[in-house]
């Protein structure tokens, strides 16, 4: 590892822990060199992960993106942004353990609406009126009456 201070490649690691989400290690350094010490990360490389929209487009996957829909179907409810991290973390686990690079807008919504209901009825509805593009009134209703019928 470079020091950043003066450029010296050699340096040795003084501390070794977890990161505090656990998702790296972290690692203090000291170079040989001028003694500067420093931090570094180190993290396991991630396949991307993207999305085939309906269209056929394809973007990467936007955690970003998700938490607004989840956040605009959630709008008046009792529902914590943690809450909404956790749910797309959930599903962003379960795309990634399958192996897949790519994956269909329909199979990340069905992720999160399974999901959704179980934290609020309200917030599934709103989301799968977006998600699910219902052509009229009597699709939304036959949602609405087999939500209603669980």
């Amino acid at each position: 590892m470079r020091c950043p201070k003066c450029g010296c490649e050699e340096s040795k690691v003084v501390d070794s822990r977890p990161s505090e989400n656990n998702d790296a290690i972290r690692r203090r350094r000291e170079c040989s060199d001028c003694g500067f010490r420093f931090t570094t990360y180190e993290r396991c490389e991630e396949i991307p992960l993207t999305v085939v929209k309906k269209d056929g487009t394809k973007e990467p996957f936007d955690r970003a993106k998700l938490m607004r829909g989840l956040i605009t179907a959630t709008v008046k409810r009792n529902v914590p942004v943690s809450t909404l991290d956790a749910l797309i973390a959930d599903v962003e686990s379960e795309l990634r353990d399958k192996g897949i690079t790519e994956v269909p807008t329909s199979e990340v919504g069905g992720l999160v609406l399974k999901r959704l209901l179980d934290i609020d009825k309200v917030a599934y509805v709103r989301f799968a009126s977006v998600y699910r593009d219902f052509k009229d009134l009597d699709e939304f209703s036959e949602e609405l009456r087999s939500l209603a019928g669980e």
